[in-house]
C-alpha cells in the first residue's frame, strides 16, 4: 500500500496531524462507553428504569421532566448534573435562572433513582450518568425509541447560574438564536428539530407560550402562525393578565405518548411553543424538509433522535480523574 511506502517523518506527521485535530474536535464520545458500570453495577439501567416505572404511577408527565433536566443540564458546563445543586455558601444554583425557575421539575425522583443506586453500589454511579440513564427510560416507558446509553460521566464541582440563564434555549427566540446555541455545544439543525420532538409529551406553562396568544411581537395581534382553534382554546385557557402557571399539553393528541405526532401538528400550525412552530413556520429554513421527514415516517424520527440523544449526551463531559461522583446529588460532596 502507498501509505507503507511513506518516509518515517511523513509518517510522523500524519500521527501528529490526528493528535491536533483530535485535540480541537475532541474525544469526549470516546471517554464514554455503554459498558462503563457492567463490573462496578450491572442492575443500574434496571434500577433508574424501575424507579420511573414507579414515578410513572402517580405522575404521568414525569418522564417529559426527567429528559429536560437532561437537556437542561448538558447545556450548561457540559453534561455534569450541575443542574441538580442546590444554592450553598459557594453556589448559585441553576435551578434559579430563568428557563428553570417554577418549571424544571422530577428533582425528587432524581434522588430516589440515586438513593437506591447507592443502596446498591455505594459511590459509583454519577448524578450525570444518572440523568442519562432517566432521559433514556423515559422515553423508552413512553413508547419511543431506545438507545445504548453511553457511561462514565464524573459530576460537576459548582454550577453556573449566569450559563444557564444565557446558554439555554428559550421557547420564545428566533430559530435563528436557538441554532447559534446549539451549534455553540456542537449540536447541528438535524439534532435541534429531532431533539425538540421531546415536546411530543409533557407539558408547558401560559407564561412560556402567552406571548403567541394576544400580542405578538408587539403587533397587537396573535401569532398568525398559530392555528385559530388553538388560539380560542389557548386564549382561554391563558387570559391576559390571568395566571402564568396554569398548564396545557405540549402535543394536543397524544400527550403522555413518545410519538412523531409533534410534527404533524407542526404541520398544522398546532405546535404550542413559537420555538416549535418556527420549525415548519420558518420561511426558507432547512428545518423544514427534516420536520416533513419526521412527520412522515416515525421510525426515522426514532432513529434521529436516539443518535441525537447521544450527541448531546457527549457534550463535554467530566470522566476520569475530573470531578466526582456525588453521594448527594443536590450538593458537592464534602460540603
Amino acid at each position: 500500500m502507498a501509505v507503507t511506502n511513506l518516509p518515517a517523518c511523513d509518517g510522523l506527521f500524519i500521527i501528529s496531524l490526528i493528535v491536533i485535530v483530535s485535540s480541537i474536535f475532541g474525544t469526549s464520545s470516546a471517554q464514554l462507553y455503554a459498558t462503563f458500570y457492567s463490573g462496578t453495577c450491572p442492575n443500574a439501567s434496571a434500577i433508574v428504569r424501575s424507579t420511573i416505572q414507579l414515578a410513572l404511577q402517580s405522575d404521568t408527565r414525569i418522564g417529559a421532566s426527567l429528559i429536560r433536566l437532561h437537556f437542561h443540564d448538558c447545556f450548561v458546563n457540559g453534561c455534569d448534573a450541575s443542574i441538580l445543586l442546590d444554592d450553598s455558601g459557594s453556589i448559585q444554583s441553576e435551578k434559579n435562572a430563568g428557563p428553570n425557575a417554577n418549571s424544571a421539575r422530577g428533582f425528587n425522583v432524581v434522588d430516589n433513582i440515586k438513593t437506591a443506586l447507592e443502596n446498591a453500589c455505594p459511590g459509583v454511579v454519577s448524578c450525570s450518568d444518572v440523568l442519562a440513564f432517566a432521559a433514556e427510560a423515559s422515553v423508552s416507558l413512553g413508547g419511543g425509541p431506545s438507545w445504548t446509553v453511553l457511561l462514565g460521566r464524573r459530576d460537576g464541582l459548582t454550577a453556573n447560574l449566569a450559563g444557564a440563564n444565557s446558554s439555554i434555549p428559550s421557547p420564545v427566540e428566533s430559530l435563528s438564536n436557538i441554532t447559534s446555541k446549539f451549534s455553540a455545544v456542537g449540536l447541528n439543525t438535524n439534532d435541534l428539530v429531532a431533539l425538540s420532538g421531546a415536546h411530543t409529551f409533557g407539558r408547558a406553562r401560559c407564561g412560556v407560550f402567552n406571548n403567541r396568544l394576544f400580542n405578538f411581537s408587539g403587533t397587537g395581534n396573535p401569532d398568525p402562525t398559530l392555528n385559530s382553534t388553538l388560539l380560542s382554546t389557548l386564549q382561554q385557557l391563558c387570559p391576559q393578565n390571568g395566571s402564568v402557571s396554569t398548564i396545557t399539553n405540549l402535543d394536543l393528541s397524544t400527550p403522555d405518548a413518545f410519538d412523531n405526532n409533534y410534527f404533524t401538528n407542526l404541520q398544522s400550525n398546532n405546535g404550542l411553543l413559537q420555538s416549535d412552530q418556527e420549525l415548519f413556520s420558518t420561511t426558507g429554513s432547512s428545518t423544514i424538509a427534516i420536520v416533513t421527514s419526521f412527520a412522515s415516517n416515525q421510525t426515522l424520527f426514532f432513529q434521529a433522535f436516539a443518535q441525537s440523544m447521544i450527541n448531546m449526551g457527549n457534550i463535554s463531559p467530566l470522566t476520569g480523574s475530573n470531578g466526582e461522583i456525588r453521594l448527594d446529588c443536590k450538593k458537592v460532596n464534602g460540603s
